[in-house]
């Protein structure tokens, strides 16, 4: 998300933290026939083990099992079958993923819809656009996305965020408690409507406790690893390729609330900055090793290194060092897709050459108008035709190699057009839309209202249900989506933040198709920039609210 949203081992992946199914860290690229870190071969599925061989394998699979709260994979190719080694969906209160995991034949030739290519063939990236969606607020609990998680907590015990929580509820009903929401929030029927709506990518941010966890950390340990993988295999199912997101980072790379915990800057920055960011480094080793097999080529296209790294706080030589070596890291574990490292709010045109002789690399980029008050307190029309020639142009500058990066991609982005979703500026917190954004940081806090006119401004008309909004917001907010998604595809296409919330609409793509605020096929749309922009405050739309 953009600015604004707002028993522990020593650190080191510990033998439950580390991702050893059966192959991990081998030598080359990691298969099912390749020398594991355990110091056992497992052969692939489909060859004939002798007979003492295979108990021994058998007997190891098993101690990994009990051992390592992970999926074990042990599995073939397979085309146009039905099989696609995936457990079933489970509602709250029902028993959490086996550590099992998969056991099955996977199928490659899906294909999302009929613009877009089988998993089995290649995607035309920066030729044909991506049209996906972020899983935001499911293995990263994100206040404005699920807040009955904090609605009922007294503000006196400053739970803001997923450390404050998980630490209020304690490490018990912690798990329980979130593993419930991993098991319910996002399940198979998401990826299938995310197919429906005419999608082709789902971007899956997750947190480093999904491998690890620090000393002092609240977290809840790696049980977000197995719904992660499971994740995959719904996304194979149904076609859909993944840009893998690494949200969280050691030590916070931007200190804000969707990054698990706020506060101060540890990675790169203090006294542990240069241990978070290699014990970073260590978790891409372990990740990029294991999404290296064969299994993941076809769906796995993209890989996120870090998730919006602050660098307007950050030095960003150090930075850019870093990305260099995370780069270097996850190609000698044998990742061969595209590598995604953030814009870090530098502007684009400053990552000009950066990178040279790296290869696969792509731009990230996050697009809101709400985090800024200039952008927030444009008319409707105005938001509109920014959205089409402001970052319509953005996007080609970027991509055009003589002053820009090249390869960039719209990571995140959104239709909302105030902040006033409750939450979205951290707990307790206000708008900037109304001039109540008590932050309590001076360079932040907005006490004057930033609607357009900076009077009278009401956030009961954005946070109003859909069903109460009048037929021209209606319009405006499919208006902005569609020039968006136009403007976006100049460069190598977009992931919108995000598919579900509890009750945020207009960060909903699901509840926004519901409401006819999103077109019905991502690919269909029924306004492209350089058509006719409507005044929409002569028609009726209040400016205000």
């Amino acid at each position: 998300m953009g600015i604004g949203r707002g028993k522990r081992g020593d650190g080191d992946l510990s033998l439950q933290g580390r991702m050893m199914l059966v192959g991990i860290r081998g030598q080359g690229n990691i298969g099912m026939g390749e020398l594991g870190e355990v110091g056992v071969r497992v052969r692939p599925r489909h060859r004939r083990r002798r007979g003492g061989e295979g108990i021994l394998v058998g007997l190891t699979i098993l101690l990994l099992i009990i051992l390592i709260p992970v999926g074990v994979l042990v599995v073939g190719k397979k085309k146009g079958g039905a099989s696609h080694g995936i457990e079933k969906g489970l509602g709250r209160g029902q028993k959490g993923l086996p550590v099992m995991g998969l056991w099955d034949d996977y199928d490659d030739s899906v294909q999302a819809n009929t613009n877009v290519p089988p998993l089995d063939q290649e995607f035309s990236y920066g030729t044909k656009p991506i049209r996906g969606v972020n899983l935001g607020g499911w293995l990263i609990i994100e206040p404005f996305i699920t807040p009955s998680f904090f609605n009922k907590i007294d503000p006196r015990f400053g739970v803001v965020d997923e450390f404050t929580l998980s630490k209020y509820l304690g490490p018990t009903n912690a798990a329980k408690t979130i593993e419930q929401h991993y098991a319910s929030f996002i399940n198979e029927t998401a990826f299938q409507e995310i197919r429906d709506a005419g999608l082709d990518h789902v971007r899956i941010p997750f947190g480093y406790w999904a491998v690890m966890t620090l000393e002092g950390d609240s977290f809840v340990p790696m049980i977000s690893w197995r719904y992660l993988l499971r994740a995959i295999e719904y996304a194979r199912k149904y076609g859909l390729r993944v840009k893998l997101d690494l949200h969280s980072v050691p030590g916070g790379a931007n200190g804000w609330n969707h990054s698990g915990k706020i506060g101060p800057i540890g990675w790169l920055n203090g006294t542990d900055g240069d241990i978070n960011a290699q014990k970073t480094l260590d978790i891409h080793n372990q990740m990029a090793t294991f999404f290296a097999q064969p299994r993941y080529k076809n769906v796995v296209t993209m890989y996120g290194l870090v998730n919006e790294p602050k660098m307007i706080s950050l030095d960003a030589d150090k930075v850019i060092a870093w990305t260099a070596k995370a780069h270097d890291v996850v190609r000698k574990a044998g990742y061969q897709g595209y590598i995604i490292f953030g814009d870090g709010f530098r502007g684009l045109d400053n990552w000009k050459g950066e990178f040279k002789g790296l290869d696969k690399m792509l731009l990230d980029v996050h697009e809101y108008v709400i985090f800024n008050t200039g952008q927030i307190s444009a008319t409707h029309s105005a938001k509109v035709q920014f959205a089409c020639d402001g970052w319509g142009q953005q996007m080609l500058q970027s991509m055009n190699t003589s002053i820009g990066f090249g390869p960039t991609v719209v990571g995140e982005w959104g239709q909302a057009e105030t902040d006033c979703t409750p939450y979205l500026n951290n707990v307790g917190v206000g708008s900037r839309w109304e001039g109540t954004l008590n932050s309590g940081d001076p360079l932040t806090q907005t006490t004057v209202p930033s609607c357009p006119g900076g009077k009278g401004c009401s956030c009961a008309g954005a946070n109003a249900s859909p069903s109460d909004y009048s037929k021209e917001y209606k319009k405006f907010l499919l208006m902005f989506a569609e020039a968006q998604m136009d403007s976006y595809e100049k460069s190598w296409g977009w992931l919108y933040w995000t598919w579900d919330t509890e009750a945020a609409t207009q960060w909903s793509y699901k509840k926004g198709l519901a409401a006819g605020i999103l077109p019905g096929k991502a690919y269909t749309r029924s306004f492209n920039c350089g058509d006719t922009i409507p005044d929409f405050s002569s028609e009726g739309l209040p400016e205000t609210y």
